[in-house]
């Protein structure tokens, strides 16, 4: 950790090769989700009071001729958009600047709108994130096509869970507990994410299926970035003979379809970890925050900008994903509330309301605490 922490604050190396990679990474997946927001929020012809990237004092902005001012402000470590009647970044409700609004400002104030119009200007922050990972992912596929595999055995480890639950070479994988395969990247992908849990494979050997039970086991290794990492393996090795690597080509709308499909691959495997981690069933240490991301993004502008904005897409899909769990002051936590009034055909009350976003914003600095502690001493 010291060495660690040494290289990121040299003076000689943080510019460069950490903070403007940092920021330029933080700073799209912000705008990208405030501006989903934004946007949805105008649509809905709700009145917009300021568009920041960051927290804190206004380093410099401007207004636009529908009066909402643009700013930058000092804390790049998030932002906010404020609707007309909010009384904070967080978009609460505020009763007494309610009663100072003129008519005007009343018809497009964001708490008086109609309950669908607040639920799609809260949710469009999250989708926008997961939107900018699916464009970014087609991208990438149109250009660079993707690599896959047959998912077959070649070689089973010995003393692994392969070995012991009766792997052999030449067995092809079918399914896993369930899903089906095609590549061995999906026999990878499902094992990765599943240390301890027994797995239901079924094989196919010698013309006919089998099937098999084994529990992935813990390993680790290094990722691209050079991050250590700890997945879940069942000790089967595939090779050039078997496997026969190719390079999959897309068109457009080809792209744009496995686009979504590996975003959707990652959304559940980002929830499947936090609900593995909440039940202390994951390492602390894959959780990192502001300092982990930084190093992160240095290292993949090291490897070139195609890296750095592959870590654009993977970061925009976790902002989006943590932001829609229901915790306010979380967006998640807004369309709580939302989903509570549709049901209900009552707003939660304001001393309701305020209690849980206090609880709310306690469990969320909690939590940003204990990552940032986790950058620095944790691991």
């Amino acid at each position: 950790m010291t060495d660690f922490l040494s290289t990121f604050f040299s003076t000689q190396n943080i510019l460069i090769s950490t903070i403007i990679p940092f920021l330029f990474v933080l700073t799209i997946v912000v705008f990208v989700h405030e501006m989903g927001h934004y946007l949805v929020g105008r649509w809905c012809g709700i009145g917009v009071k300021a568009f920041s990237i960051g927290f804190g004092p206004e380093l410099f902005g401007f207004d636009d001729r529908h009066g909402t001012r643009w700013k930058l402000s000092a804390i790049p470590l998030g932002g906010y958009v404020k609707f007309v009647g909010d009384m904070s970044a967080t978009s609460q409700p505020d009763s007494q600047e309610m009663e100072t609004l003129s008519a005007e400002e009343r018809r497009v104030a964001f708490h008086l709108q109609p309950v669908w119009k607040r639920a799609a200007t809260v949710f469009a922050g999250p989708l926008f994130n997961f939107l900018l990972t699916i464009a970014v992912f087609a991208v990438m596929f149109s250009i660079y096509g993707k690599y896959v595999s047959e998912p077959t055995v070649a070689e089973v480890r010995a003393d692994s869970p392969a070995a012991a639950a009766g792997f052999q070479p030449g067995d092809r994988f079918v399914s896993v507990s369930g899903t089906k395969v095609s590549t061995f990247n999906d026999v990878q992908r499902i094992v990765s994410g599943r240390a301890g849990d027994p797995l239901t494979f079924v094989m196919q050997r010698e013309g006919r299926e089998v099937t098999l039970t084994a529990t992935p086991e813990y390993i680790e290794q290094n990722d691209a970035l050079g991050n250590v990492v700890r997945i879940g393996v069942i000790g089967v090795v595939n090779n050039e003979a078997l496997g026969q690597p190719r390079l999959v080509t897309y068109g457009p709308m080809e792209a744009l379809g496995q686009a979504v499909v590996e975003t959707g691959h990652i959304i559940a495997r980002t929830g499947q970890f936090l609900q593995r981690f909440a039940v202390g069933r994951e390492d602390k240490c894959q959780l990192g925050g502001p300092v982990k991301i930084a190093d992160m993004a240095g290292k993949a502008a090291s490897l070139g900008f195609e890296w750095l904005v592959q870590l654009v897409a993977l970061l925009s899909v976790g902002i989006g994903f943590l932001n829609l769990l229901p915790i306010p002051p979380l967006d998640g936590g807004h369309l709580l509330f939302y989903g509570i009034e549709a049901v209900a055909r009552r707003p939660v009350s304001e001393r309701v309301m305020e209690l849980v976003y206090r609880a709310g914003l306690f469990l969320v600095l909690g939590f940003m605490l204990f990552v940032f502690w986790n950058d620095l001493f944790g691991c």
